[in-house]
């Protein structure tokens, strides 16, 4: 068994058997079945009780006719499976619905306030925290500076007292957490959570960052490229219907998170979408932090961008500067905001023609800085892609801004603890275990 499975295992009998403890000490007069009647509702036939779950997960209430006639599943079938979930918190009762004759029926719903997951979105000079219920939905953040240079042991200790304190200003504790997400700016192997050779990131290369951070917390955690979960956060919440989404950063550094299939793509070691380190034509003399020159993110990105306004004089540190400065009106940083938007569209361009999305979304915080970055990408990929892949094509600005990373950090681990089969296999072992 795979690292990750092993964590999406423990992730949901941890749901289940903090639920299971809840309902014995709350005193609930609610219903409950056998443990041996549980194991039944969940193996027998198909689908389970995870898939069952996977239609109440949209927040509306139904009976158990309405699911009946959905699933074509037997009454009594239905029945158990929602035993189940309701024996795990994961449903609640939603009051009566219109009675056609005889008793009203009970509907039910999503219960996402059952538990909470942690999240975190770390750049290169930025940390984004967040505490999300079930359904994604922040119940509390905080954002801060951050030096990812500082290495990881002084990262995590401080990522890890920073989101117990957010627990506790959410009104939540501990004890009800069902895992945490966290996002770095590097390629990272999905499989085991580690950074692969990560250029801006001193002595974190195959560093055990689940173990540290899931050591300090106690609590599974997943680990996957900052731009990988900001592609999962903007279209899950955003274009839930669009199946083909390319979500490029830009900021410190440039990179590209990919949806084909409504699925993300990491590639072989995690490095997919790393569209910073693609060589542009002129930029061949600059020198960039992987070791090679010309790359995208030398020319284009907001650390390359206030290095050249401090050449001219202007006060610069870095990105937040480069969009102050241009929303302040100055035409030196309009101009090159102007010429970065076309830098990054000459690789997507072969991008679009590559992969044809539908939608290619652009944020981070130097696309903040509005239509002088998006202009340039809109330019060049429209005048340089074909006309079949472009017919369709949206080019937009982020709509979830700064928080994609954050909930996309939680959706990575509410779309593996919540699955059918990590659901179903974690109700059966511990229905079996009483």
């Amino acid at each position: 068994m795979s690292v990750v499975k092993q964590k999406l295992s423990v992730f949901a009998s941890l749901l289940f058997a903090f639920a299971r403890n809840d309902r014995r000490m709350s005193g609930s007069g609610m219903t409950t079945t056998s443990s041996a009647a549980i194991g039944a509702a969940v193996t027998q036939g198909t689908p389970g009780a995870g898939a069952l779950f996977q239609l109440l997960r949209d927040g509306r209430a139904r009976t158990r006719a309405d699911l009946v006639a959905q699933t074509g599943l037997a009454r009594s079938t239905v029945a158990a499976r929602l035993e189940v979930l309701l024996a795990a918190a994961l449903l609640s009762p939603a009051g009566e619905a219109d009675s056609t004759g005889g008793r009203p029926p009970t509907r039910f719903v999503f219960n996402p306030d059952a538990r909470i997951v942690l999240a975190a979105d770390l750049g290169a000079t930025h940390a984004r925290l967040g505490v999300t219920d079930l359904a994604g939905k922040t119940l509390a953040s905080y954002n801060a500076d951050l030096d990812i240079a500082a290495g990881p042991e002084a990262v995590l200790d401080w990522v890890a007292a920073e989101l117990r304190l957010l627990v506790g200003r959410a009104g939540r504790t501990m004890g009800e957490i069902v895992g945490a997400g966290i996002g770095l700016p590097g390629p990272v192997e999905h499989s085991t959570g580690r950074p692969v050779s990560p250029p801006i990131m001193p002595g974190w290369d195959a560093y055990p960052v689940p173990e540290r951070l899931g050591g300090l917390l106690g609590i599974p955690v997943l680990v996957d490229n900052d731009v990988n979960i900001m592609a999962l956060g903007e279209q899950w919440s955003q274009w839930s219907g669009v199946e083909h989404l390319l979500f490029v950063k830009v900021a410190t550094g440039i990179g590209c998170g990919i949806v084909s299939n409504g699925v993300l793509h990491r590639g072989a070691q995690g490095a997919a979408g790393d569209l910073g380190h693609v060589q542009v034509p002129h930029g061949a003399d600059v020198a960039c932090t992987c070791g090679n020159t010309g790359c995208l993110e030398a020319v284009a990105s907001g650390s390359a961008l206030a290095g050249r306004l401090r050449a001219l004089g202007l006060d610069a540190t870095g990105s937040r500067e480069v969009v102050a400065l241009a929303r302040a009106g100055r035409v030196e940083a309009v101009q090159l905001l102007r010429q970065a938007g076309r830098d990054i569209g000459e690789v997507l361009a072969t991008c679009v023609n590559l992969l044809n999305p539908s939608v290619v979304v652009v944020g981070g915080l130097v696309a903040e800085a509005g239509e002088h970055l998006l202009a340039g990408v809109r330019e060049v990929v429209y005048r340089r892609s074909l006309p079949l892949a472009t017919q369709h094509l949206l080019i937009a600005s982020s709509r979830t801004g700064e928080q994609a990373g954050v909930i996309g950090a939680a959706v990575m681990v509410l779309e593996d603890v919540l699955s059918p089969a990590a659901l179903d296999a974690s109700l059966t072992g511990s229905a079996a275990g009483g």
